[in-house]
């Protein structure tokens, strides 16, 4: 049967067969009351906020994001309105926004040293961010993602992804892997991703999957996954239907799944529960990065205990949030509502 979990901050569905106010509210409030008693024991036991440790494995990119009034036609020029330069790509936008919200995140990628790694990890470190770097001589060009976004919070995204980055074999650190709540991978750098993932599974940290679309690899990536958040673009080889993917997953050993499509409605499925989570609506300004901020926000809150779907719940108000604003990163400079 599948259930529908409201997701409206203060205002709680009451259709029939769903939830009732009066529950969704308690549940609300229950939720935040645990939410808030973890940080409180963070602070007692050490002092500062920053202790659960989550760790990202996968790309980052160099993101140069245009604001226009509307996209060019072919063989024109348009004026932009503004430009920023960001750090970018699935893992490294997930960690910083982990680390934003009070998370201990360490991302593990290639920067290099080419001229353009300083402004990666100045940007790591204005987040407190730690970065392994799987390939610290890599000197040739970084991946870079060239974004337009217009006046309606509509993007196009030229990128080069990491395909021709070469990268060592990686051998992750079983010790840090031990002392992390939770492990992220995005599938590029798919040795790398692989190897990290097998050895938190290994030492029983749980194992998160940014589905954002198929790749070579990924099979064997998903024997170590315990958790798959994917985007609707996520295909796995023989299906047809999000009920294709969530079987394909299930059968693969992946315990819970979610599949997000942009504003609508995220498909979760938990063992053999299945629910629909509704995302907060709100006044659009730019999606760019909001899977991204989902996946550190939901490894935030699940690093501090809370289960998947009260962590995605969680993490999902933060997503909807970052939309009121242009951007990866302007949304924390807002309180969150």
């Amino acid at each position: 049967m599948l259930s529908e979990i409201a997701l409206h901050g203060n205002e709680d569905s009451a259709a029939p067969g769903l939830r009732s106010s009066a529950h969704m509210a308690h549940r609300t409030a229950r939720v935040t009351m645990k939410r808030n008693q973890e940080v409180a024991s963070v602070r007692r036991a050490t002092g500062r906020m920053k202790m659960c440790r989550s760790i990202f494995v996968g790309l980052s990119t160099m993101d140069i994001v245009y604001r226009v009034d509307e996209f060019p036609a072919a063989n024109t020029k348009v004026a932009a309105q503004s430009q920023s330069v960001y750090a970018g790509g699935p893992a490294t936008n997930a960690a910083i926004a982990c680390a934003h919200l009070a998370g201990e995140a360490t991302l593990t990628t290639v920067v290099g040293r080419n001229a353009l790694a300083g402004v990666i990890r100045e940007e790591l470190d204005r987040y407190s961010v730690q970065l392994i770097d799987l390939s610290p001589d890599f000197d040739g060009m970084p991946a870079i993602s060239s974004v337009s976004v217009d006046k309606s919070g509509n993007r196009n995204v030229v990128s080069a992804n990491a395909m021709r980055i070469p990268v060592p074999t990686a051998k992750a650190d079983d010790e840090l892997c031990r002392q992390a709540r939770i492990l992220m991978v995005d599938g590029h750098h798919m040795q790398a991703c692989q190897a990290w993932a097998a050895a938190a599974q290994a030492c029983g940290t749980p194992v998160v999957f940014d589905g954002g679309s198929w790749k070579d690899g990924t099979e064997e990536l998903l024997k170590s996954v315990d958790t798959a958040i994917c985007s609707a673009d996520f295909i796995p080889p023989g299906c047809a239907s999000t009920s294709d993917v969530f079987e394909f997953l299930r059968s693969r050993g992946v315990t819970n799944i979610a599949i997000t499509n942009g504003s609508a409605p995220i498909q979760i499925l938990s063992g053999r529960s299945s629910a629909s989570v509704r995302v907060p609506q709100v006044e659009v300004v730019d999606t760019m990065g909001a899977g991204d901020i989902l996946h550190g926000a939901y490894c935030y809150f699940a690093s501090l205990g809370l289960g998947f779907v009260d962590a995605l719940i969680e993490a999902a108000k933060i997503a909807s949030e970052s939309c009121r604003y242009a951007g990866t990163r302007e949304w924390m400079q807002h309180p969150i509502a």
